[in-house]
């Protein structure tokens, strides 16, 4: 919407207050539940492993409990985040969840490095013997089951509201999914080493396979701690500008698109824009066609809030 100063600002006009609450509310609740999840997973684990004696199942209980701090810190993330914008922070609160989303990266990473030195221990200096009783199973099983359910609900979340925070913790929970069924997968490797002696190397599978799941998920984390960095250091999406300028430009009564800046909070897309136009039109007709722009680049990037700076063209122009 122009304004007697010559700028032109939309906020949220894609989306009604009552949508905005909403996804709010829906994006806690995700993170909320998480927390629930983690918490559940974690007590599980420390139970059965304490009472069958599982190091490996223990291991998993702290990993689990690496996944409850990550949880606990994106529901605090996604609760600021949500938060609307005043005289402090003028772009809103959204940056909190790309820092909450950084810790959680780095989170992934510590645990990927104490799952490598643990596999590298029992492969060389430390081998042990994985427990394969039937809570065992029991528990990684039912870990899986749910690690599963989590991830997705917040993976889906995370697209929606492109939200870096529930990103993170999706992928918390899905390194979960492959930390559990490594276990699982040396769980089944023990009762068959137990029942064929010329397979005892079997023993080792599991911290084989550990080995290979922390590759994945440093990969992963460090591809995700990248996009983090990125939107807090207001980096602009490749391409975004170009494809803002041609479209601003092919509009009848705009001379040129220029000074285009473009930057994340959190999910929010904020863009400022320059343009020239023909001086002599009216304060009414620019304020027109300024909001001609702004649907364009809302056209192109939905939700995103948007600022047109008007410019007189000059006549040599």
């Amino acid at each position: 919407m122009a304004c007697p100063s010559g700028l032109s600002t939309v906020s949220d006009e894609g989306m009604t207050l009552q949508d905005t609450t909403a996804a709010e509310a829906h994006k806690r609740n995700a993170a909320a539940t998480s927390v629930a999840a983690a918490v559940v997973i974690t007590g599980f684990k420390i139970a059965v492993g304490l009472a069958t004696g599982s190091l490996g199942i223990l291991a998993e209980a702290a990993h689990s409990g690496f996944d409850f701090l990550a949880a606990l810190m994106t529901y605090f993330a996604v609760r600021i985040a949500g938060k609307p914008a005043d005289s402090g922070h003028a772009y809103g609160h959204g940056k909190v969840e790309n820092l909450s989303a950084l810790f959680e990266t780095l989170l992934l990473l510590v645990t990927c490095g104490w799952i490598i030195y643990e596999a590298v221990e029992r492969l060389i200096f430390r081998p042990s013997v994985v427990d394969a009783s039937v809570w065992a199973f029991v528990v990684m099983i039912s870990s899986v089951v749910i690690d599963i359910s989590r991830s997705r609900v917040l993976s889906r979340a995370a697209k929606k509201y492109n939200s870096q925070a529930l990103e993170a913790d999706a992928l918390h929970f899905s390194t979960d999914i492959w930390s559990s069924l490594v276990v699982i997968l040396g769980l089944l490797c023990v009762l068959v080493a137990d029942r064929y002696p010329g397979f005892e190397f079997l023993h080792r599978a599991d911290a084989v396979a550990a080995l290979g799941v922390a590759v994945i998920v440093i990969v992963v984390s460090v591809r995700l701690g990248i996009r983090t960095v990125q939107a807090l250091i207001d980096a602009a999406p490749e391409g975004i500008d170009g494809t803002i300028k041609r479209a601003v430009e092919g509009l009848e009564g705009i001379a040129d698109c220029h000074n285009i800046r473009v930057r994340y909070s959190g999910p929010k897309l904020f863009i400022d824009v320059h343009v020239l136009m023909d001086g002599n039109l009216t304060l009414a007709q620019a304020h027109a066609l300024t909001e001609v722009i702004e649907e364009t680049i809302r056209g192109i990037h939905p939700e995103s809030d948007v600022t047109v700076h008007p410019e007189p063209l000059e006549d040599d122009r």
